[in-house]
């Protein structure tokens, strides 16, 4: 089976954008499934470097993008985005891309929202604040305009009106200003033309590709341990992020989706709030920030650092069914004199192998590590599995033995060709 499911292994900026950029190369179509806006990822393509939030990676090498209906998307942020990428030499038409009919819309008043319940929040979830969440739900409370909703100014009208009395209503009793469809329908209705030339029935599209024998690349946004039912809740996106979202957010049926690869870093990074067990709060932590250049895209904020949990990371391989792995920035950890791995967690004296569904659970859960020696070379740029050090090939082959799937992709430096392929994921040939 051609296509393959790229999917964040765990909470998010593992490297996805730039797998995706190199895995484009060998797809016919590129789609996104799932997020919005509120996570964005860089590459540098011949000198020139894409900041992309909405826009399928593959556009960038020239390949057929497209937005499926599993995305909350902002028509104003797209815009924005395609006009960055007009400045870049890259036109992005309707003969590239195209946009599902029934996406859900982001809307102005949906930050407003987002703001507002970020601020009562007892404890912050860490948001963008960029309105996805209060978008799908919306969407989930059958409120929520969609993209083809814009084709229909009467209809586009009406349901507004049905969308601001729920939300003002909330916004009065917290003594907040209210918003008027005099200050959103005319915006909808100047954007309308601009958008509605992309929008196609993207799942006929797809099924269609798929039974030509074309290859699609599904390009996941965020990671598993965010996922709304199988991140760490509530500090999770609100949307699906495991390999099974590919096909509610697209219409292509799970059983084409083909193979899936996890995207993992070698070590581990979260944005914003909630548990993390194996969380470094020390030298060696700072030590991996500063070395991997370890802040938000979008946001610019600082992420916070540890080591890479196996524990984790393994929980994330059986819910998502992931294939292989895609064992990112592993040149980060040259020169540590000692690397650990987190392979079991501790929880009121007893040993687990699983992230617990409770929030305070996990909160108490301590980690049980192995330790590895640094290496005394170093990986960055090396393009081969046989120029890796002796230390660095024992802390990958450990990372497969526990995770119980293979390594496919090791990268090892910032370049798009630092990169170590022991078997594609769209032929599965070995290439070491």
């Amino acid at each position: 089976m051609p296509n393959v499911v790229v999917v964040g292994a765990q909470w998010g900026d593992e490297g996805k954008g730039r797998l995706v950029d190199w895995l484009a190369g060998q797809a016919d179509i590129v789609a996104r499934y799932n997020g919005g806006h509120n996570a964005g990822h860089t590459l540098v393509v011949d000198g020139k470097t894409y900041k992309l939030a909405l826009l399928p990676s593959g556009l960038v090498r020239g390949k057929p993008g497209v937005i499926g209906n599993g995305v909350a998307l902002d028509p104003q942020a797209l815009l924005a985005e395609i006009a960055r990428m007009a400045e870049l030499g890259v036109a992005v038409t309707p003969d590239n891309l195209s946009i599902a009919e029934n996406a859900t819309l982001v809307l102005p008043i949906h930050r407003a929202v987002d703001h507002a319940q970020e601020r009562l929040r007892r404890e912050p979830i860490g948001t963008t604040l960029r309105g996805i969440g209060p978008a799908y739900e919306d969407k989930v409370g059958r409120r929520g305009l969609r993209v083809c909703d814009l084709a229909d100014p009467d209809g586009l009208a009406h349901k507004l009106d049905a969308l601001l009395d729920h939300h003002n209503a909330w916004f009065r009793g917290l003594g907040l200003d209210t918003w008027s469809r005099d200050a959103m329908l005319p915006m909808l209705v100047d954007l309308a033309p601009k958008v509605l030339p992309f929008v196609r029935p993207v799942w006929a599209d797809l099924n269609d590709a798929h039974d030509q024998g074309r290859k699609i690349l599904f390009e996941g946004s965020q990671a598993v341990m965010l996922d709304i039912d199988w991140g760490t809740y509530p500090f999770v996106t609100s949307s699906g992020t495991v390999a099974s979202a590919a096909a509610a957010g697209t219409g292509l049926g799970a059983s084409k989706l083909g193979h899936v690869l996890g995207v993992t870093k070698a070590y581990a990074t979260r944005v914003g709030g909630g548990p993390f067990v194996t969380e470094l709060a020390d030298e060696a932590g700072e030590r991996l920030r500063e070395r991997g250049r370890e802040y938000g895209v979008n946001t610019g904020r600082p992420r916070r650092c540890g080591w890479l949990d196996a524990v984790q990371l393994r929980q994330a391989v059986k819910v998502s069914g992931i294939d292989s792995l895609a064992l990112t920035k592993l040149d980060v950890l040259d020169g540590f004199d000692v690397i650990r791995l987190g392979v079991g967690y501790e929880l009121d004296g007893k040993r687990i192998d699983h992230l617990p569904a409770s929030l305070a659970a996990l909160a108490r859960a301590k980690p049980v590590y192995e330790q590895f020696d640094g290496w005394a070379g170093t990986v960055a740029g090396k393009r081969r599995l046989g120029d890796l050090p002796q230390a660095a090939l024992r802390f990958v082959e450990r990372v497969e033995a526990i995770a119980g799937v293979p390594v496919s992709l090791i990268t090892t430096g910032p370049e798009r060709d630092d990169t170590i392929v022991l078997r594609s994921p769209f032929d599965s040939s070995a290439r070491a």
